[in-house]
């Protein structure tokens, strides 16, 4: 049933209701938790079937052959780590890819040897939980502000923004050609674009687009793309342009931490101020409290 339909649909019903009855459930489908808590679930329903869409389009990784250097920079650490994007694969499907024999948990330290550790699974996507916890948890009421995601990738920041904000603009800029046919793809499927939209370009070179936002997301957005020297002068770039009073900054990982990795001193205690989050929220056995912990957000002085 499209949109069209439903909507005629909800409209014979309630021709059809007693008249003693009417303003009662009118009432109801205003307030009721009931409905709230039916509208929540339609909303990871939506979030699903995008993801479920986005699978069909890509490899088990979600890596495109274009980025070379993120594949590079996975192979130098310590441990190998697979990428598995969270929006697309919860736990659940995870098992089943592995007992399917599409990926693996774990890798052999010898090789041809029965000793074996875990492999390290990262993502550049937030999970469907985790976006309903950065929307309902961490961030204010978004209505009439403009949300910036740099490196919107698939779009999940997006998608998450806009069925579980107000946020008035739900703007994406992304490098990869390929990333941004894939968001566009969905943005007209699912009716988004009356509040979203997804540019191609290197953020750096639109300080206009970073200066009207009043939430900027960066989720891994650097470190696993760029070499030190550039991500230098793209967290440059950014300190300079995102300093509107109180506009706020979702960061993963932590400023500290992205710094830190950079070996270079920036005092950010000048810039913004990191902001509690209340991390001991029940989302259910879909989250996971330790990818929710790496979540932070900090507001500008």
């Amino acid at each position: 049933m499209n949109f069209s339909e439903a909507k005629n649909e909800i409209k014979n019903l309630l021709s059809g209701v007693l008249p003693t009855d009417l303003l009662r459930v009118i009432d109801w489908m205003k307030n009721s938790e009931e409905l709230e808590e039916l509208l929540v679930e339609n909303e990871r329903v939506v979030l699903k079937s995008i993801a479920e869409e986005l699978r069909t389009c890509l490899p088990v990784e979600a890596m495109l052959s274009s980025e070379g250097l993120a594949l590079q920079k996975m192979q130098q650490q310590p441990k190998p780590v697979v990428h598995v994007d969270a929006f697309l694969y919860d736990e659940e499907q995870v098992d089943s890819l592995c007992e399917e024999g599409r990926l693996s948990r774990s890798y052999c330290r010898t090789c041809g040897s029965h000793l074996t550790a875990p492999l390290e699974f990262i993502s550049h996507s937030f999970s469907i939980s985790e976006l309903r916890f950065l929307f309902q948890n961490v961030l204010p009421d978004l209505a009439g502000r403009t949300l910036l995601d740099v490196g919107s990738r698939l779009g999940a920041v997006l998608y998450g923004g806009y069925l579980y904000s107000a946020a008035a603009r739900l703007v994406g800029v992304e490098i990869s050609e390929e990333f941004v046919r894939l968001q566009n793809r969905v943005l007209e499927k699912y009716g988004f674009t009356d509040r979203m939209q997804v540019l191609h370009a290197d953020v750096c070179s639109h300080p206009a687009v970073v200066q009207q936002a009043d939430v900027l997301v960066m989720n891994n957005v650097f470190e696993f793309f760029m070499e030190p020297s550039e991500q230098i002068k793209a967290w440059r770039f950014i300190i300079h342009n995102f300093r509107r009073k109180g506009c706020l900054l979702v960061a993963v990982p932590s400023l500290k931490e992205a710094f830190s990795g950079l070996q270079v001193q920036y005092y950010t205690h000048q810039w913004v101020e990191e902001i509690p989050i209340d991390y001991d929220v029940n989302l259910g056995p879909d989250s996971d409290p330790d990818a929710l912990r790496q979540i932070h957000l900090y507001r500008v002085l």
